[in-house]
């Protein structure tokens, strides 16, 4: 089970070049929101665990803040450095797990995108508090797949093709979780016993990929990644056959995403 996590934790790597392009957007208003409830300032410092190759670091240095990232690719970290250039943001290369933090004064913020997921649970929380300065704030969320009720059936229909293929998922409706119901870990950052929850905030969006544009976006999920060659061309063919079908051959994917704030409580 160990092995099986560290081999998705890693294989973002094999997507390095397709990830900034392939991956969404995140809202603006996610970012405004991150900023108005940690009452951040242009200047103040930000350590982002698992950057990837930007996609959240780049907003949120346009805005002035200081950054450093820690990220355990290295060709995921080169991207981010040539996607960051000019900005005033760090790139360390390692895990969260074993960073060790040489900064004083100690962060305002930390915060992962789609990343927190993919920490150690043992961990993750200890070592935010301790390079966090008091009253400093956790800030995380993921990108996630949900499904409104008036969403594309693409993702239903071609689940005929994942079963035949043996990769399907059980078919079930609490698998097709709908927009606002992503799970809320409140619970899970109070149980830690070093933060407390301040704020919970769902937000939702849609994008229409063109065939080749989603198959490129399907290349950035660990489980395509690493999904055997022979399946995935079958797929991937088979999407781009059924989107030729459509009039605009494209398809909607609705993405959502919870933002947690927590602030740091005193030892």
């Amino acid at each position: 089970m160990q092995n099986d996590y560290k081999r998705l934790r890693t294989s973002f790597e094999q997507a390095a070049s397709l990830y900034q392009q392939a991956r969404p957007e995140y809202p603006e208003a996610l970012f405004d929101e991150f900023i108005r409830v940690t009452k951040l300032q242009p200047g103040d410092r930000l350590l982002e665990v698992g950057c990837a190759t930007g996609k959240a670091t780049i907003p949120l240095a346009k805005r002035g803040f200081q950054i450093t990232c820690i990220e355990i690719g290295a060709e995921l970290a080169a991207e981010a450095r040539h996607n960051l250039a000019g900005d005033d943001v760090d790139i360390v290369t390692g895990s969260f797990e074993d960073w060790q933090s040489e900064a004083e004064p100690k962060f305002d913020v930390v915060f992962a995108a789609t990343s927190w997921k993919w920490v150690d649970p043992a961990v993750r929380y200890t070592k935010a508090w301790q390079v966090l300065r008091p009253d400093g704030h956790l800030v995380f969320w993921n990108a996630d797949h949900v499904f409104p009720e008036d969403g594309d059936p693409f993702f239903r229909d071609i689940q005929a093709v994942y079963n035949e293929l043996g990769e399907g998922k059980p078919v079930d409706d609490n698998e097709w979780t709908r927009p606002g119901e992503l799970e809320d870990q409140s619970e899970e950052i109070e149980k830690s016993g070093l933060f407390e929850v301040v704020h919970v905030r769902h937000f939702d969006w849609e994008r229409s990929y063109p065939a080749e544009a989603y198959i490129r976006l399907l290349q950035t999920f660990s489980g395509h990644i690493l999904m055997e060659e022979r399946k995935r061309d079958k797929l991937f063919n088979e999407i781009r056959v059924r989107l030729q079908k459509r009039s605009d051959q494209s398809v909607r994917r609705h993405w959502g995403a919870v933002l947690h704030v927590a602030r740091r409580k005193q030892s």
